[in-house]
C-alpha cells in the first residue's frame, strides 16, 4: 500500500522519477517543481489506486507555498516515487475541501 510517510521519505532522499506526462502538464498548467515537492511533502493521500500499473498509486492533495490546492498522482515502485500527473482541482468536480468529488 502506498503511504504518505514513504513518499515523504523518498522525496527527502531525492528518489524521484518524473514522467514526461507530468512535466508536460506542469508546463501547460503553470505548476513548478517546487510546488509539487511542497505539495506532496505536506499533503495527504485522498484516493488510492492499488490496481494501477505498473505500480500502485495515489492522489495527493496538498498546497503550494502560496496556499493554492494541487492534486498530484504519484506511484511507489522500485524504491522511487514516480510523479505521474498534477493539476489544480476543478471546482466543478471537487467540493470546497478539494478532497471529495461532486457526485
Amino acid at each position: 500500500m502506498i503511504s504518505i510517510e514513504k513518499i515523504k521519505s523518498l522525496i527527502k532522499d531525492d528518489r524521484i522519477k518524473w514522467s514526461n506526462h507530468i512535466l508536460t502538464r506542469m508546463q501547460q498548467r503553470g505548476i513548478r517543481v517546487k510546488d509539487i515537492l511542497y505539495c506532496v511533502s505536506g499533503g495527504e493521500i485522498i484516493e488510492y489506486y492499488p490496481d494501477d500499473y505498473p505500480f500502485p498509486s495515489g492522489l495527493i492533495l496538498g498546497y503550494s507555498d502560496a496556499g493554492i490546492g494541487i492534486h498530484v498522482v504519484c506511484a511507489l515502485g522500485q524504491d522511487y516515487i514516480w510523479m505521474i500527473t498534477a493539476y489544480y482541482p476543478d471546482k466543478n468536480e471537487w467540493l470546497d475541501d478539494l478532497k471529495s468529488r461532486r457526485r
